[in-house]
């Protein structure tokens, strides 16, 4: 997650090793972020376990965004009344206990259910984790701590299609949440028993409790709303036929999501406390790095939720082999954020790098739909790489553009706002692929269909073929007329769900090189030496 890092504070160090702590605490967010992607490769195989379709079982992946989404703007209100050790505790517990339940669910209502809990608790994880990080080094030491932290969360996402694929074609998939159960009992023990508050976050604790208790209730109600109208337009809306629909279902939802989104903006910039705090985005370094952050992570879930499926249902690929094909990109990650941000130490301007990650992220997701069915497992590992390449050159350098110019007391607002951004933009992207890829299978079926007649040569002569190979292994001329039919029309299904496939990576190739046209309105943006450039 982009954080900056704020001085706080002269705060007591904890007498054992800050190391030991970081550890301890790092343990929790790895666990966190790695359940963002552990389920990406395993959702036809929890439609099927729970007869559920494939298409709704994308609500295992926004689900959770969206309740990650809807806490991040809070946690800081959270930790700073329940005390941040306190709120710190109660996410692992709770986060644990649900993936315990996901683990358990009997239908496909109930998991989604679970995982919305699951996201509600770990969306507390990062925030609280990188200010105990934070507190426990002293500031020469926080880059590497943090540089630790940034490391751990860009691994996660990286294993869970791997693991989550091992555990789900070698034992089953409610492994991928079960396996969060020890995890989490360790992380919960280390961190009751090395993390405590500072000292000035017991005394902020105190001063909280002497005043009126006041919460912007209004505020979340809305941002609620507004969230669960666009996730559920978004995933529903093609399944509903959009402003078509008869029974007045989605037309009410848009009325709902404008009316929210008008009266959030309006109630938000009316009190001093809001729930979220759009006054940041007047700066337009900030506006423009949301809407890069926001697309970008669109792009990133878009594609990762829909090369497993593109793997699974047309390659016959299982869920392992499909995680360790979208797993290697993470190696060209982790090096070029090690290159990048060397570059910014340098003093380059962080627009320049923006930009060449969107350019590389452009030319991945075209790579992708370049492909056809006959690609071998290296040709579909490349385009990964470019995709998490250039998405790797954007995080530290969209970090030092989107804050650089806000002002110091409303850098936390900041922070979460676009952290907000950041998830719904991948929720988005989820829902955005799986839409226009049912969209377009259907198209591409009736485009492909207007060429299947006796007209064509091309037709004749694969009906003619077939019919004979079919004849000579059975001997039925009836029966091997109607298996050539099956056969064309197998083939014509393919083809029609690899071009929608195609179509989504097309999609994404174009919004990611669009973004360059928002690099203009920023200012320069370069680190000031000496600073800490965290990518987290």
């Amino acid at each position: 997650m982009s954080t900056v890092a704020l001085s706080s504070p002269a705060v007591s160090r904890p007498a054992i090793n800050p190391w030991v702590v970081a550890v301890a605490v790092v343990i929790p967010t790895f666990m966190e972020v790695l359940d963002t992607t552990i389920a990406n490769v395993a959702l036809r195989y929890i439609a099927g376990g729970l007869s559920a379709a494939v298409t709704d079982s994308e609500w295992v992946i926004t689900s959770y965004l969206a309740a990650n989404a809807i806490v991040l703007p809070i946690s800081g209100w959270l930790s700073q009344h329940l005390g941040r050790r306190n709120y710190f505790l109660m996410s692992i517990a709770v986060f644990t206990i649900a993936s315990g339940l996901c683990g358990i669910a009997t239908n496909l209502e109930q998991l989604i259910c679970f995982r919305i809990l699951q996201g509600l608790a770990g969306g507390g994880l990062q925030p609280s984790s990188q200010g105990v990080l934070l507190d426990a080094f002293p500031r020469e030491k926080q880059g590497a701590a943090m540089t630790m932290f940034g490391v751990a969360a860009l691994l996660a996402p990286v294993i869970g299609p791997t693991l989550g694929g091992y555990l789900t074609v070698n034992y089953d998939w409610r492994w991928i949440f079960y396996i969060n159960l020890p995890v989490g009992a360790l992380a919960f023990v280390m961190c009751y028993f090395l993390v405590d508050d500072p000292e000035y976050i017991k005394q902020e604790r105190a001063s909280l409790r002497s005043k009126p208790f006041s919460f912007d209730y209004m505020g979340l109600g809305l941002l609620t709303i507004l969230m669960s109208c666009w996730e559920i337009l978004l995933s529903k809306g093609q399944e509903w036929d959009w402003l078509g629909d008869p029974f007045g279902r989605v037309q009410t939802l848009v009325v709902l999501f404008f009316f929210s989104l008008a009266y959030l903006i309006y109630h938000e910039m009316r009190i001093e406390q809001p729930v979220i705090n759009f006054r940041p985005l007047a700066e337009r370094n900030f506006a423009a790095c949301c809407l890069i952050i926001f697309c970008a992570y669109a792009v990133l879930y878009g594609a990762s939720t829909s090369l497993p499926g593109l793997l699974q249902s047309l390659f016959g690929y299982d869920a392992f082999v499909s995680g360790l094909i979208m797993s290697p990109s993470g190696v060209a990650s982790i090096m070029m954020m090690m290159i990048v941000g060397m570059m910014l130490g340098r003093g380059v301007d962080a627009r320049w790098l923006i930009a060449g990650g969107l350019v590389v992220m452009s030319i991945g997701c075209y790579q992708m739909a370049m492909m056809n069915l006959d690609a071998s497992p290296w040709r579909l590992i490349w385009p990964r790489i470019w995709t998490i390449t250039g998405l790797s050159m954007i995080f530290a350098p969209i970090n030092v553009a989107a804050y650089m110019y806000v002002p110091r007391h409303l850098r936390g607002a900041a922070v979460g706002l676009f952290a907000l951004l950041r998830n719904e933009g991948g929720s988005v992207g989820t829902s955005l692929a799986q839409t226009i890829q049912i969209r377009r299978d259907q198209f591409h079926t009736a485009r492909t269909g207007e060429f299947l007649d006796p007209l064509n040569p091309s037709f004749n002569e694969f009906l003619h073929q077939t019919n004979s190979l079919f004849v000579q292994q059975t001997g039925d001329a009836a029966g091997a007329q109607q298996m050539t039919l099956q056969a064309l029309s197998e083939l014509r299904h393919q083809q029609s769900a690899s071009l929608a496939y195609f179509d989504d990576f097309w999609l994404f190739a174009i919004l990611a090189l669009s973004l360059l046209l928002v690099i203009p309105l920023m200012k320069r943006a370069v680190a000031e030496k000496g600073a800490h450039i965290a990518a987290e």
